[in-house]
């Protein structure tokens, strides 16, 4: 299974066409020319990708690493029982 990092570098690089291994995790996001506009679309997708709601980010977190971890506390503080079975 990949790490949220991997999967945020994979977007990354379907979004924006920029190599995966010219990313530093500790680096600003927008440092690699993504501007807030695109930046919220980066948001946008990852929400849909990891099952997150990320409107309540911080805006301190502007590395992929931060990006990561906050995604990771995210996905950890979703119950388990959230997902309804199907009616039948």
């Amino acid at each position: 299974m990949n790490s949220t990092l991997d999967e945020l570098r994979s977007l990354i690089r379907t979004t924006f066409d920029i190599d995966p291994a010219d990313l530093d995790s500790g680096k600003s996001i927008l440092e690699y020319g993504i501007d807030s506009l695109a930046l919220t679309e980066l948001l946008f997708a990852a929400e849909d990708r990891f099952g997150v709601d990320l409107s309540d980010r911080d805006d301190s977190v502007t590395t992929l690493a931060g990006l990561a971890a906050f995604i990771d506390r995210k996905r950890a503080a979703v119950p388990a029982s959230t997902v309804q079975a199907s009616p039948s």
